[in-house]
């Protein structure tokens, strides 16, 4: 069925009892010519763009528990595409130009709110870096503004301008970037590829893999072996220990991000405003609640849950920036287990095992990057070939030295 105003009219008047399931519950075939290990926002991209771009649709998606139940439920749901390098910026630029027109692709509206979203700097060092990086934005066809300290007071006044140790020197400020939902985003994609025919199995959970003569044939399940032709890995904070059962080490440390939402309140928010002394974004969601996070909790972890001093440090750092959310009352909070990369930035690649695919290491930042994502998995399972635009996120650059370090800040996971 296809969403349209007339068919809410037509559903209403029958007492809303005749909507068809969003997708079917299909049980597992034998074979398949492509199975995709994770059924999140980057897993179920990569169905339907193999799908609807290279008409592949003999294609299984197994999550072992429900769709979206991973780290597409477990974030803070901004979309931007501010990176200064060369091998990032194309990436996340195309995944905007995606996200702008996913709710007209996918026929299911995923909230995207393009309100902005605005990075803080408080020195000139900072000022100049966010100068240079805002011109390789727009050298990338992207927008970005400089704003100077009045600038930033008159986009948001509110925040602590009289804060001594981390004055507010200026901003870079992306006006496309924002926020969309993401259960939606997951539920748009599902409901996408299942129409294409793709089989979306829930409660199935990968427990190894079947390689034969250095190629992989197929997968365990707790529903029995399914054999593939291809095999890709789209598990986030479980990449390492899903790629582990396929013999694979990966560079790869898995790390918690907490996040925290308050109660619903008047919109306070122009946009999405970043902190960067504090390591603290926030931003507003369309019920009202602040939706906030901070850095990750700096030991390796495959726990869904966070730690208390950083609770305490996120808190700090959101009162020192704009001290005005001290009044709001925390509702709730959730960890994600973010897979983090040696340089900061993710794989998109083939494996050692010849048919094995990685799609992983997104560190904290999966969640914009799920069109591109998927889009780019896709094109590499299809046609053998990396994408144009993920061309460097090569699995070897670790070997080779073509790290792609945004932050330049070494090979330390926990500081990119």
């Amino acid at each position: 069925m296809r969403y349209s105003g007339l068919s809410i009219l037509r559903n209403a008047l029958s007492g809303q009892k005749n909507w068809a399931p969003a997708w079917r519950e299909p049980a597992p075939k034998p074979q398949y010519d492509v199975i995709i290990i994770g059924g999140g926002g980057h897993g179920l991209a990569t169905a339907w763009y193999l799908a609807r771009n290279h008409g592949i649709t003999n294609v299984a998606v197994l999550e072992r528990g429900y769709l979206g139940s991973g780290n597409s439920g477990r974030n803070t749901t901004i979309v931007r595409a501010n990176y200064h390098i060369a091998g990032n910026e194309p990436f996340y630029a195309h995944s905007l130009k995606l996200w702008e027109g996913l709710e007209q692709d996918l026929n299911y509206n995923v909230m995207m709110s393009q309100r902005g979203v605005l990075n803080l700097c408080h020195s000139d060092g900072q000022f100049d870096f966010y100068a240079r990086r805002g011109n390789a934005m727009r050298l990338h066809g992207e927008d970005a503004e400089l704003l100077d300290r009045e600038a930033v007071r008159a986009h948001a006044p509110f925040l602590n301008f009289r804060d001594e140790r981390f004055p507010i020197r200026g901003g870079l400020l992306q006006p496309r970037g924002g926020t969309a939902r993401h259960d939606a985003v997951v539920w748009g994609y599902a409901r996408a590829a299942d129409s294409r025919g793709v089989d979306l199995i829930q409660n199935c959970e990968v427990t190894g893999f079947r390689i034969e003569n250095g190629r992989v044939r197929g997968v365990e399940t707790t529903r029995g072996y399914i054999g593939a032709g291809k095999v890709g890995m789209a598990v986030a904070g479980r990449t390492s220990q899903v790629a582990q059962m396929a013999g694979l080490r990966l560079p790869i440390e898995s790390q918690v991000l907490q996040a925290f939402v308050t109660e619903g309140l008047k919109p306070v928010l122009p946009g999405v405003i970043t902190y960067g002394m504090g390591h603290f974004y926030i931003s507003q969601s369309d019920k009202g609640g602040l939706v906030f996070g901070g850095d990750i909790d700096f030991y390796n972890s495959y726990a869904a849950r966070g730690n208390l001093p950083m609770v305490e440090h996120v808190m700090e750092a959101g009162m020192a920036m704009m001290p005005m959310i001290g009044r709001a009352r925390v509702l709730r909070s959730w960890g994600g287990i973010a897979d983090m990369t040696m340089d900061g930035s993710p794989i998109i690649d083939r494996t050692p095992v010849d048919g094995l695919f990685l799609d992983g290491g997104w560190c904290y930042g999966g969640f914009k990057a799920t069109p591109a994502s998927g889009w780019a998995f896709a094109h590499l399972l299809a046609t053998g070939e990396s994408h144009e635009t993920a061309r460097a996120f090569r699995l070897d650059r670790f070997a080779t030295g073509h790290v792609l370090d945004e932050e330049g800040t070494g090979a330390q996971p926990n500081r990119h």
